[in-house]
């Protein structure tokens, strides 16, 4: 078991990709800690993992509440152990069309949910993982990470920045023996996909997912579980600060890939053909 050992959290981990991150990686031996907002899914959840021999606990949390965030990584460390591996997989997307059309205390959720959340659970768990110095930490990307998407401006602003906090934490970090990755599902069919295409402004703004998911363009959970459990073996601590993608297969990425991946600078939020900047001092 390559997680044996180890606490996990995971936000999010009601459903979809969450859901199956945490059965992942409770299967192969880490001790579970699922956050959401909805008691009833991480209930049943937490209930199946123990059924099939695995150890979890659930954590009812709004992850934008600074607050009730830190209070849960405290129990979480009472209930099951000080934390190891840290996924930030809860995310929101509700802000569909031009950004004069959408409402804007919608498109700041989903600012708020995927940026404020996420450095949430950072700052919450990273005083401990760089104290003990270890531990290690995945946020999750997507769409609009590295292109354009104009009719998801708010979701790409905000996985475009986390793949920036992404690198800012790793580089801080990196010889506190903590490790800080980011990693892209792919486009897996979840309740959020399946908004885009039934709500009004999904068939609206976005057409082009129905075809996607028509061409087959489906990606497994299962693809990022298993991706999940590898960055959290350590096994791929050589690309921490760098984005890791599950629909390309990067769970079997060679030793010789990485090599290709560091020694050319890839998977990282760069601007193509400028020089790399001198750290910023504060001016």
């Amino acid at each position: 078991m390559k997680l044996r050992g180890q606490v996990a959290v995971v936000t999010g981990a009601g459903r979809g990709i969450g859901r199956a991150i945490a059965e992942e990686q409770a299967r192969e031996g880490a001790k579970v800690a699922l956050l959401a907002r909805t008691a009833s899914e991480i209930g049943s959840l937490a209930e199946a993992i123990a059924g099939a021999g695995g150890i979890a606990r659930a954590y009812v949390v709004d992850i934008v509440d600074w607050a009730a965030v830190d209070a849960v990584f405290q129990a979480i460390e009472r209930d099951l152990g000080p934390a190891s591996l840290l996924t930030n997989n809860a995310g929101s997307f509700g802000a569909i069309g031009p950004i004069w059309e959408v409402d804007p205390e919608t498109w700041w959720r989903d600012i708020e949910v995927n940026v404020r959340g996420t450095f949430n659970c950072c700052r919450a768990i990273l005083p401990k993982m760089l104290a003990r110095r270890a531990g290690r930490i995945i946020n999750l990307t997507g769409g609009g990470t590295a292109t354009s998407f104009p009719n998801g401006s708010g979701y790409a602003t905000s996985k475009a920045g986390l793949l920036r906090l992404t690198e800012c934490i790793a580089d801080q970090v990196r010889d506190g023996g903590v490790g800080v990755f980011a990693m892209d599902p792919g486009l897996v069919r979840t309740a959020m996909t399946q908004y885009q295409l039934d709500s009004q402004a999904g068939r609206t703004h976005l057409p082009n997912m129905p075809q996607l998911f028509e061409r087959g363009v489906n990606v497994p959970p299962a693809l990022a579980a298993r991706l999940s459990v590898e960055i959290g073996s350590g096994r791929f601590d050589r690309l921490a600060g760098r984005m890791l993608m599950a629909a390309r297969g990067d769970q079997d990425l060679t030793d010789a890939d990485i090599d290709t991946i560091v020694r050319n600078d890839l998977r990282s939020l760069r601007v193509n053909g400028m020089p790399p900047e001198r750290p910023a001092t504060g001016r």
